[in-house]
Formats: C-alpha cells, sequence, structure tokens
C-alpha cells in the first residue's frame, strides 16, 4: 500500500536523500522547505508523487497550514519525518540569545508542534510512523555543541515519552541518532558562536577542524534513507535507532564511562532513600511510573 510521508528539511542533506529514496520506493511525499524552488526537478521527475510546501518549521501558523494542505491533498500522513535542523558550534557562555533562542525553536520546539499537529490525524486513523531525526548528540555530549546537543537530548526524552503515549493507538514514534554523515552539517550550514578566550583547548579545537574542511563523515546518507525506509515498513520498530560507526563507537564509549560512574557513586546515591522505604521496581507506584506490566 501506498504511504503518504511529511518530511521536513527536504531541499539538502538528509532530508533530499530521503525524500529522493522514498520517491523512487514508489510511495507519496509531502517536501517541506523553506524554498521549495529547489524542489522543481523532483516535481518534474515524479509528478502526481510529491507535493512541495513552503515552510519555515519556527512558524506556529505555517505548520498547522501544512499539515491541514498536505491532508487535503494526498488525504492523510502516515509517516512524518522531523528532519528539518541545523548545527552550531561554540562556548556556553558565548552564544548570542538570538543564537541559543534559535537552537532551541529549529530543533526541539518546532519538531514538538510538528508532532502534535500532525497526531490528532494518526490518533483518528489509528496508525502512523513518526521519525524524529535527532543526533548521536542527543544521547553524547561534547564540548562546543551544548546548545544543539540540547536541544537533541530534548527531542530524545520526547520521543521516549510519546513512544509510550501513543503505543496504544498503533502509533510507533523513533529517534533517529545519526553519527557524522556526508551531508553539509559541518559545512555550509554549520555557524559559530562568537569566539572568547579559555576555550581554546576544547570549544576551540573542534570548532577549527570543522572550519578547516577536514572532516570526512564515515556516514553516506543515501544509505541512511535505506535504512529509514527499512525502519517504517518494521512492524516492531526501535525507540532509538542509531546510525553509522561513528555514533555506535561513540555511544559505547559514553555508555562504559557512564555505567562505571553510576558504580562508583552508587552508595552515595542509594543512602538518600528514606529509612522505610521499598524497592521501587515491586511497588505499585514503581510498576506504574515505569510502565512495568
Amino acid at each position: 500500500m501506498t504511504k503518504i510521508w511529511f518530511i521536513t528539511g527536504s531541499s539538502r542533506g538528509l532530508g533530499r536523500s530521503l525524500t529522493e529514496a522514498v520517491l523512487a520506493s514508489g510511495d507519496k511525499v509531502v517536501a517541506t522547505a523553506r524554498d521549495i524552488n529547489t524542489l522543481i526537478d523532483l516535481v518534474e521527475r515524479y509528478p502526481g508523487q510529491i507535493h512541495p510546501i513552503k515552510l519555515d518549521v519556527t512558524n506556529h501558523d505555517e505548520v498547522y497550514d501544512a499539515v491541514a494542505d498536505a491532508v487535503a491533498h494526498f488525504g492523510k500522513i502516515d509517516v512524518l519525518v522531523n528532519n528539518a535542523g541545523f548545527g552550531i558550534i561554540g562556548a556556553a557562555e558565548a552564544f548570542t540569545d538570538e543564537q541559543v533562542r534559535s537552537q532551541l525553536e529549529t530543533n526541539l520546539y518546532a519538531p514538538i508542534e510538528i508532532t502534535r499537529a500532525v497526531l490528532p490525524h494518526m490518533r483518528k486513523q489509528r496508525s502512523g510512523r513518526i521519525l524524529q531525526i535527532s543526533s548521536v548528540g542527543g544521547r553524547v555530549g561534547n564540548a562546543g555543541l551544548s546548545m544543539y546537543q540540547a536541544a537533541k537530548f530534548g527531542l530524545g526524552g520526547f520521543t521516549e515519552a510519546l513512544a509510550k503515549e501513543v503505543a496504544p493507538l498503533g502509533i510507533f514514534v523513533t529517534s533517529v541518532e545519526p553519527g557524522g554523515f556526508r551531508t553539509d552539517w559541518a559545512g555550509a550550514s554549520m555557524s559559530y558562536a562568537p569566539t572568547i578566550e579559555g576555550y581554546e583547548q576544547s570549544v576551540g579545537m573542534r570548532a577549527d577542524f570543522f572550519a578547516s574542511g577536514k572532516f570526512v563523515p564515515m556516514g553516506d546518507p543515501d544509505k541512511a534513507a535505506k535504512a529509514m525506509i527499512e525502519l517504517v515498513n518494521s512492524p516492531e520498530p526501535p525507540v532509538h535507532l542509531v546510525l553509522g560507526s561513528e555514533a555506535i563507537g561513540m555511544l559505547k564509549l559514553a555508555d562504559e564511562a557512564r555505567r562505571a560512574e553510576l558504580e562508583k557513586w552508587l552508595p552515595v546515591s542509594l543512602s538518600t532513600d528514606h529509612d522505610e522505604s521499598e524497592n521501587f521496581l515491586e511497588t505499585e507506584a514503581g510498576k506504574a511510573i515505569l510502565n512495568i506490566r
């Protein structure tokens, strides 16, 4: 059965690769972008399969208008892919107020609001797939990426909670977490905070490396697109899907460090329980809070 996809940020990078792969598979795409002229070649190549919509994902009214337009045009939305976003590097104290706001508005608030706009339609049809394009940076923190990763960590938490919330409705939600892929994320689309003294050995090294153009990611966006199409067709999709060996390596090291830290400080952690407390996992409250059945 033909699926209807709603993909934000369709004009470049991973979003472009996914849009092309979905169209080639025979499905239909509502492709959003700030400049839909960048999608003209796809409209000509796949007449009737693609419906471009001009969308600034940070504009509340445009978001709801775009979702309504999509449903009016194709009749439904089967798959939502919140892909639009951009990166920024700098010391946490160096970012301008506008840079902080734009990161959170684009990389966190926007996917939350677009998801909220699409959910009523998926709830009524009792089916749907939602892919939040996050990052391994939503699981592992690195110097220089504090604002970007604050948004991605938030998106990961939203995804985990939402996945449990909508599962009874036949809706599956996955946080897609790539490492470095050969898009312009670290190139033309990367922005920088003002440079300030004191961060040369942490933030400065990362910023200089990205600005040098020497960073060659290992990930192939076309292969990532194929993986996401397979994900959407899986009867049991994961809540987190990590993409790329680079991301896997980073995540394994981070998990090992977190486990070691947890064990080291475990006596302190356990010492704060009330003397009359029970085993949390065995209590009714614990089972309810953690969704243990």
